[in-house]
This record gives structure tokens, sequence and C-alpha cells, in this order.
């Protein structure tokens, strides 16, 4: 097959994976309704499912077109650190040591908001959270936020517009807090270094629009449902704490380490695979570690990242065609349906730009990946920790784009007005 036409069917592949996503929802009712068939609407109603899915899909037409060859040839030569990357920080974020040191900085920071605990809590888990991912990676600060949410909010019966406010939220928060540094969010990550941004670059362009940005959307969404936030029990000032401080110290570390290390899959890799032999060691401290969600969403960015690949002509097509301005309105567009980290990266091979074609591509990215499910990296991991509290176990699409769109208008004023 001509690469022409192979590109001609990874993007109709691509877009219906894309519409795929969107009906999630009807596959998992089907479910319900025909028991008899309830694996395969289970399967195909798993949005951690669908890029992996139709991955497979066109890895097979390859090797029937081509042989096994071409198509074990074609992902060989595709990058899948970022996939795995972000299984092994969701799993290790999310352990009961990280979680529990994490809970006490936000109880303590809760504590000293002049607000009902519980309405504190909520502010900061959108708040400095989200600004959090800045140092710990995008997502880990989603993991952490979604989890501390989980146990805190939607675990208890709330309404149905509070869940959904709150994580179109999250989503939009975390896709544009991770801006303050040059080395946690993934869109950023693809351009600094032939950009040659550094964290003052950042700073100075970016992070103190997008904290900005995160505070207000954090405070509408908490003041919007006060009433309701008050009514939960959400103790700020006591401790549950049930694990040694020597090992929350030790589980920082190989967070650290394996932050550092984001770039060099065989480092990061070992580091969790010592991890693994911590926790088991210290099952009495553990809780069960968070492996089945971590890799679904890492099967679910390896198959973006596959069919991805084949979506270059239109994209570039798409962005060497604007100026600054409707540059960064195409790229918040975009990103809503295709990774914002393959957007920069498409856009750092664009040869001649200016410094306002790259504000605007890396700007308009971030503003726009709360919007859906696959515009952010982290969104999946959230996604996969929220999801069992909602109806039928799915978060509708539509519900998560109407209610991130407040929040993408707020870090639209921020970066365009700023």
């Amino acid at each position: 097959m001509t690469p022409g036409a192979l590109q001609t069917v990874g993007t109709a592949l691509f877009a219906v994976a894309v519409a795929h996503t969107f009906l999630t929802r009807y596959f998992e009712h089907l479910a319900h309704l025909q028991p008899g068939h309830a694996g395969i609407w289970h399967l195909l109603g798993e949005v951690e499912v669908v890029f992996g899915f139709w991955a497979f899909v066109l890895l097979a037409f390859m090797a029937l077109t081509g042989g096994a060859g071409s198509a074990a040839g074609y992902l060989e030569a595709l990058d899948y650190t970022e996939p795995a990357f972000v299984f092994v920080i969701m799993v290790v974020a999310a352990s009961r040591p990280v979680l529990e040191l994490c809970k006490a900085g936000a109880r303590m920071l809760a504590r000293y908001i002049p607000a009902p605990d519980s309405v504190a809590f909520h502010f900061v888990c959108l708040s400095v959270l989200p600004l959090l991912g800045s140092f710990i990676t995008e997502p880990a600060a989603m993991t952490l936020a979604a989890l501390m949410l989980r146990d805190n909010v939607y675990s208890r019966k709330i309404s149905h517009r509070l869940k959904y406010v709150t994580l179109g939220a999250l989503f939009v928060n975390v896709s544009i807090g991770g801006t303050l540094t040059h080395f946690a969010a993934p869109p950023v990550l693809m351009v600094a270094g032939k950009w040659n941004w550094d964290m003052w670059y950042m700073l100075g362009h970016f992070g103190w629009k997008s904290a900005i940005a995160v505070f207000v959307n954090a405070g509408v969404a908490t003041l919007l449902f006060a009433r309701e936030l008050k009514s939960l029990q959400v103790d700020t000032r006591s401790s549950d704490r049930t694990v040694p401080r020597s090992l929350m110290l030790l589980h920082v570390l190989f967070l650290a380490g394996i932050v550092y290390f984001a770039h060099h899959p065989v480092v990061f890799v070992g580091l969790f695979l010592l991890f693994l032999g911590v926790a088991e060691a210290y099952r009495h401290y553990h809780d069960r570690l968070m492996l089945r969600e971590g890799l679904m969403v890492g099967f679910f960015l390896a198959g973006l990242v596959t069919l991805g690949a084949l979506q270059q002509g239109w994209l570039q097509a798409a962005l060497t065609g604007m100026d600054s301005t409707a540059l960064y309105f195409g790229a918040t567009a975009l990103t809503a349906i295709t990774d914002n980290a393959a957007l920069t990266y498409l856009g750092s091979l664009v040869e001649g730009t200016d410094e306002a074609f790259k504000y605007s591509l890396v700007a308009g990215a971030v503003t726009g990946g709360g919007l859906t499910v696959i515009a952010n990296a982290p969104n999946p991991a959230g996604f996969a920790i929220l999801r069992g509290h909602f109806d039928d176990d799915a978060i509708n699409p539509l519900g998560l784009f109407v209610t991130a769109l407040p929040p993408t208008i707020v870090a639209i004023l921020a970066f365009q007005l700023l």
C-alpha cells in the first residue's frame, strides 16, 4: 500500500474512533438491554479501549495488504514512551502513601480558607492540585485530584450537575495548570527543547496566566454549588494517617525519580518494578494498586499514538495556513479531537515560525485540553477513576463538552487578553 493510501485509511479509522468515543454511553446501554451479548457491548463501551481497538483494525488491515512485517515495522517506528509513562505514574501516584501525603497537604491548605470544610476542600482539589501538575506531571496531578474528589465528593449523593461541572473544571484546569514549567505538560515537552523554552520563559508567558484562570474556574465551580457542597462531610482537621512517614518519603522519591527520567523508559520502568517490590513487601500499608486502570489508560494512549501518526498530512496543512490568532483558535478546536501533544509536535515541524506562532500553538493546544476525553493525555486517567459514579458507568461526552466550555472560555480570555 502506498503511503498516501495508508494515510487515507488511517485518517478514516481515526474519524471512526473519534465518533466511537461519543457512542460509548450508547453501547453501555445496549449491554443492559441485551445481556446475551453484554460482553461485546461492554467492550465497545469502554472509552479506554476505543483507540486501541481501532488501532488493531489498522494493523490487521496493514498485515493483510502488506504482510505482518509491515505492520510490525510500523509499530517499531513509533514512540510509546508517553503511554508507558502515564501508566507508571498513574499507579505510583495512586498508591496509598502518596495519596495520604497529598490529602494531608490539601486538608492543611483547606483549613486556612475562610469557608466550610467541604467547600474549601473542593476548591483546593480543583485549583492547587491541577497546578501541582507543573511539578509532578499532569497525569499524576489528574490521578491525585480525581481520587480525592472520588472519595470525598463523588462517592456521596450529589447532583449530576455538580458531577459534570466539577469534571469539566478539573479537565480544563489540569490541561492549563501544567504550563508553569517546561518539563511536566506533554504538549510543552514536545516543543520546549527545540524552541529553547525554560522554566522562566514558561512562567513569564504562560504560567501566571494559567494560574489566574485555574483559580477563577475553581472558584466559580465551587461557588455555584456551595450550598450542595456544604452538606457533604469532609473533615479537613482530622488525621487518618496509616502509613509511616518514612514510607511516604520513599514513595515521593519513587515519584520524583520517575518524573525525572520521564523520557527514559528503561530507567522509569526499572524504578517502577522496584516500586512494585516495595509495595509487595509493605502490602499492609497499600491498597489495591491501580494496575488495571493504568493499563487501560496506557492502551488508550498507545492506540492514539498508533492512529495519530497518520494524521500528519491534514494537521500540518491546517496549521500552516493560519495567522497567530486563527492558529490559536484552530489549535483549541483541533485539540478537542486529537491529542494536544501530537498537535504541538506537528506544529514544531513547521520551519520559519515566529514567537507569535509558537505561543498561539501551545496556548491553543492546552486551552482545548479539557473539552473531550482524548484532548489531553491525563484525561483518560481521570475518566477511568470517576466514571463509576455516573449513570451506566459512563460519562456523556456531550455533557463533558458543555460543562468544560465555560472554563475553556476563561482560559481563552486569560491567554488572549492578559
